[in-house]
C-alpha cells in the first residue's frame, strides 16, 4: 500500500529541483490562504452579509405592514423611508405581478436574499434581480393589484471588507512567491551549472575552468567535480603520451623488420612474416585510436546524410544498400562520428556479404541502423562485445584478424555525443547495430 502511494507521489511530483522547491514553498502558502479565506468568509463576511440582509428585509417588511395599515399616511411614509433608510420605493398599480427568479444560484448574496425574503413573505409574493443594475438590486413585493418596487444599493446587503481582505491577503502572497522564485533560482542555478558541466564533460566536450558557487555543500560538490575532471584529463593525457611513445618506439623496429624481410629468399616465409608485421601495425593503430583523446575536436553543425554518403561511397561495394534521410543536420564532432560509422560498417562487411544502412528519425532522436547477413552473435554477448579487447567465440572471428576494439571505440564515441548504441538480431539473420543520437 505504502509503496504504491510512494510510487504515485514520485510520478506526480515535478522532476526538476527548482519546481520541487517551489512546490514546497507555494503549497503551504496556498493552503494557508485557503484556510484563512474559508474562516473569513464563514465567520465574518457571510455572517455580516446575513445581518445586513436581514436588517434590510425587516425594513421592507415594516414598510409593507405600515403601508397596509389604514391609519398610516401613505404619502408621508413613502417620503420618510427613502430619506432615512436609503430605499427607492415605487408603487406600481394595475399591473400583474410576475414571479420570475433571476438569481444566481452560486452567489452568496442571492442565496441570503432568498432565505430572508422567504422568512418574511410567501414564496409567490416576491422576486429580485441582482444582475440588471451594476450597483442596485431590483426587489419587488406583491401588494393588492400591483407591487412595490424597491431599488436597493448593493452595499446594503454586502460588505466591502471582502475586497479589502482579498487585496491584503493576495498582494503579500504574490510578493512572497516572487521573492521565493528569485531565491530558489539563485539557489538552484549553481546545481544546474554543475549538472551541465558534468554532462558536457561526460560527452567529451572541452569545458573551461569550472568555478563552484552557491551554498557550501554545492561548492564542495563543485570543487570535488573539478578535481575529478582534472585527474581524468591528466590520466588521459598521460595514457595518450605513453602510448604515443610506445608506438614511436615500436614503429622503428617494425620498419627494420620490413626491410630485412625483403632479403629473405623463402617467399612463403617472407609473405607470412609481412602479414604478421601488418597485423601488428594494425593492432598498434587500433590501440592508439582507442586511447586517442576526443577532447581536441570541437563540436560543429554538419550534414549527417552527406557524411554517410561519403563513407558508403568510399567502400565502392554494390552489396551495400542504403536508405538515408536527406539533409539531416546534427551538432557534434564530425571526425569522431566518421570513425564510429567506419568501425561499424567495417565490422558488418567483415562478417557479412550484404549490409543495409538506414538513417531515420524516431521521436526526438536520429537512428542509424546497420544490418548484415552474417552469422550474428549470441544475445548473451551483446553487452560484452562493447568491452575493450573482448573477443567472442571463434565462430564469429575465425580467420579474421580482430583486436576487439572496433565496437568499443564506436560505443565510446556515440555515448560521448549523448547517444546510445544497441545490438539486435538483423532481419537478414545477421547482426543489427542501432545508433541513436539526440537531435
Amino acid at each position: 500500500m505504502f509503496s504504491g502511494l510512494n510510487s504515485f507521489i514520485k510520478n506526480i511530483l515535478p522532476k526538476r529541483l527548482f519546481y520541487r522547491a517551489l512546490l514546497i514553498v507555494a503549497v503551504p502558502v496556498l493552503v494557508l490562504q485557503l484556510v484563512i479565506t474559508i474562516v473569513f468568509f464563514d465567520s465574518l463576511w457571510i455572517k455580516t452579509n446575513k445581518g445586513m440582509t436581514r436588517g434590510l428585509i425587516n425594513e421592507i417588511n415594516l414598510f409593507v405592514e405600515l403601508y397596509q395599515n389604514e391609519k398610516t399616511n401613505k404619502d408621508e411614509l413613502k417620503n420618510l423611508f427613502p430619506l432615512f433608510l436609503d430605499l427607492n420605493i415605487e408603487l406600481i398599480n394595475n399591473q400583474n405581478f410576475e414571479n420570475k427568479y433571476t438569481e444566481r444560484w452560486f452567489s452568496p448574496i442571492d442565496r441570503t436574499l432568498r432565505r430572508e425574503l422567504k422568512s418574511n413573505f410567501a414564496t409567490g409574493e416576491f422576486w429580485f434581480d441582482t444582475t440588471s443594475y451594476k450597483e442596485l438590486i431590483d426587489l419587488r413585493i406583491k401588494y393588492e393589484k400591483g407591487y412595490f418596487k424597491f431599488l436597493v444599493p448593493k452595499d446594503r446587503v454586502s460588505s466591502s471588507s471582502a475586497r479589502i481582505f482579498a487585496l491584503w491577503i493576495t498582494v503579500p502572497a504574490i510578493i512572497m512567491v516572487i521573492i521565493s522564485l528569485i531565491f530558489l533560482k539563485n539557489q538552484t542555478r549553481p546545481i544546474t551549472n554543475l549538472a551541465r558541466a558534468a554532462e558536457r564533460f561526460g560527452k567529451g566536450e572541452d569545458i573551461e575552468e569550472f568555478k563552484p558557487s552557491g551554498a557550501l555543500e554545492i561548492r564542495q560538490a563543485g570543487q570535488e567535480f573539478d578535481k575529478m575532471r582534472k585527474r581524468i584529463l591528466r590520466h588521459l593525457n598521460q595514457r595518450t603520451e605513453m602510448l604515443s611513445g610506445i608506438s614511436h618506439d615500436l614503429r622503428t623496429p617494425l620498419t627494420r623488420m620490413k626491410l630485412q624481410i625483403a632479403f629473405i629468399k623463402d617467399k612463403d616465409l617472407a609473405k607470412k612474416l609481412a602479414e604478421d608485421i601488418s597485423e601488428m601495425e594494425k593492432m598498434l593503430n587500433e590501440y592508439l585510436q582507442f586511447t586517442s583523446s576526443s577532447y581536441i575536436e570541437k563540436d560543429e553543425m554538419f550534414n549527417l546524410s552527406e557524411l554517410m554518403e561519403e563513407i558508403i561511397s568510399k567502400y565502392n561495394n554494390k552489396n551495400i544498400q542504403r536508405d538515408l534521410l536527406p539533409r539531416v543536420y546534427i551538432n557534434g564532432r564530425k571526425n569522431l562520428i566518421n570513425r564510429s560509422l567506419n568501425n561499424i560498417i567495417d565490422n558488418a562487411l567483415k562478417y557479412g556479404n550484404k549490409i543495409e544502412i538506414k538513417l531515420i528519425k524516431e521521436n526526438s532522436s536520429l537512428s542509424i541502423i546497420v544490418d548484415d547477413d552474417g552469422s550474428g552473435i549470441p544475445e548473451k554477448e551483446y553487452e560484452n562485445v562493447f568491452k575493450p579487447f573482448y573477443k567472442i567465440d571463434k565462430g564469429r572471428t575465425e580467420s579474421k584478424s580482430s583486436v576487439g576494439l572496433g565496437l568499443s571505440i564506436a560505443s565510446d564515441i556515440v555515448k560521448s555525443h549523448g547517444g546510445n548504441i544497441v545490438l539486435n538480431k538483423s532481419k537478414m539473420n545477421g547482426l543489427s547495430v542501432k545508433i541513436s543520437l539526440p537531435v
